[in-house]
């Protein structure tokens, strides 16, 4: 069914009920923003040791994802830095915003063992495209 939001209704006010709803959407997704055949590929990205060599890698994997995932990972990371360069008032710095959303965009597709370990990973990812978004997504 058709479900109409009033964003003017008074629960929306409340910007955890925003985030919360937009998690949720990402992570009910039937596949993560960075897609399951994709996750292995950003996870030994970012485990590069020479930073230049690890920027190229992360962007031309992010150049390589499906149009869908692309664009909406390029508004949905456009905000998050709009949201980092309110820090001061919002205490969502990029390491902040790195562990609420690191999970959620780029999960494997299976939950093994290892997903503490992993979650540095997605975390790391995460912070990599927050801090390099211009050289990421060039206008």
């Amino acid at each position: 069914p058709d479900e109409q939001l009033d964003l003017d209704d008074g629960r929306w006010e409340d910007i955890h009920v925003v985030t919360g709803a937009l998690k949720l959407f990402l992570r009910e997704l039937p596949e993560p923003l960075v897609p399951f055949s994709h996750f292995d590929k950003f996870i030994a990205a970012i485990k590069i040791q020479d930073p230049s060599l690890r920027g190229r890698c992360i962007r031309d994997l992010v150049l390589s994802l499906p149009p869908a995932h692309h664009d909406t990972m390029k508004v949905l990371f456009r905000h998050l830095c709009r949201v980092v360069e309110h820090k001061e008032e919002n205490r969502m710095s990029v390491q902040s915003v790195a562990i609420v959303f690191g999970p959620t965009l780029l999960r494997p597709a299976s939950e093994e063992s290892n997903m503490a370990m992993h979650m540095v990973f997605q975390n790391q990812v995460v912070e990599h495209i927050l801090n390099h978004y211009g050289y990421i997504f060039p206008d």
